[in-house]
């Protein structure tokens, strides 16, 4: 069975949305995936829509947000405490706000993971954004019925999780164990189309130029050692010049993406991506 019939075969969906996943993008993603997988590795894990599309045996997740971090520790090994929370959080605005303001990082992984779910099924069109002191800002959203607890979905996530290593960490040294017959798949924040379209309240740091000059470095480094590499990116000039004209090494195709995670509605809608490989 080919990668791409296997992952269709036992798919299963994101727990959380997030800006910038990649659910609608998977038919494209998932023509690149080799028919065998060392080890997966996903630096900027995000949503996770292709590694739950794939549910790799072996898998190494990263990123920066350690509450995201959390929330999957969670959902990997407390999924039944994950849904218990669920089913009592009620969807009325005084309680969004009270749970907001709650300082989740002193709590349990479970908990941490049930207030992240449950602020990004009743926030605002989903986003995660926080202020300068780490603390999350998106106001109430206008949902009639959101779905807050998947229970299904939840224990099929935390199935696929079961054979992965979950950590913050620095993209580099994420992948650096990587080696033949392993897939990395790269999925930044993106270079920003414009001055005013950068999305910098994903972390309370960033993520800017030299990072994307040395992800780009990385990524040829472990093409060398044999390494299936793939990489995601806005169709930003820079972009372009850091993986396309003299890198040769890279093949860069040009995709159509509908964007629906943007607190401004006229930011949302088709865009043009790279998927780099």
């Amino acid at each position: 069975m080919s990668a791409e019939a296997s992952a269709t075969a036992t798919a299963c969906r994101p727990f959380l949305k997030w800006a910038g996943g990649k659910r609608q993008l998977l038919p494209e993603l998932t023509r690149h995936l080799p028919d065998h997988i060392g080890t997966y590795f996903e630096p900027f894990v995000g949503g996770g829509a292709l590694f739950f599309h794939a549910k790799p045996a072996r898998a190494v997740l990263a990123d920066s947000n350690e509450r995201l971090v959390r929330a999957y520790v969670g959902v990997r090994d407390h999924v039944e405490d994950v849904i218990a929370l669920l089913r009592e959080y009620p969807h009325e605005q005084r309680f969004f706000y009270e749970l907001r303001a709650r300082p989740v990082d002193a709590e349990d992984d479970a908990h941490v993971a049930a207030w992240l779910i449950y602020l990004n099924r009743t926030g605002y069109n989903g986003l995660y954004r926080v202020n300068r002191r780490n603390l999350f800002n998106v106001p109430f959203g206008r949902y009639d019925n959101p779905t807050i607890c998947d229970a299904d979905g939840l224990r099929a996530c935390s199935r696929a999780l079961a054979g992965a290593n979950v950590f913050v960490g620095d993209f580099e040294s994420v992948v650096e164990p990587a080696r033949r017959g392993d897939f990395v798949y790269f999925d930044p924040p993106y270079l920003p189309l414009s001055a005013t379209s950068s999305f910098a309240s994903y972390t309370a740091g960033g993520f800017g130029p030299d990072d994307h000059v040395r992800l780009r470095d990385v990524a040829a480094r472990l093409k060398a050692r044999g390494v299936r590499v793939l990489l995601s990116n806005s169709s930003a000039p820079l972009a372009r010049e850091l993986y396309g004209g003299g890198a040769s090494e890279f093949a860069v195709e040009e995709v159509a993406a509908m964007r629906n995670v943007n607190s401004k509605g006229d930011r949302r809608g088709a865009v043009m991506e790279l998927i780099i490989r």
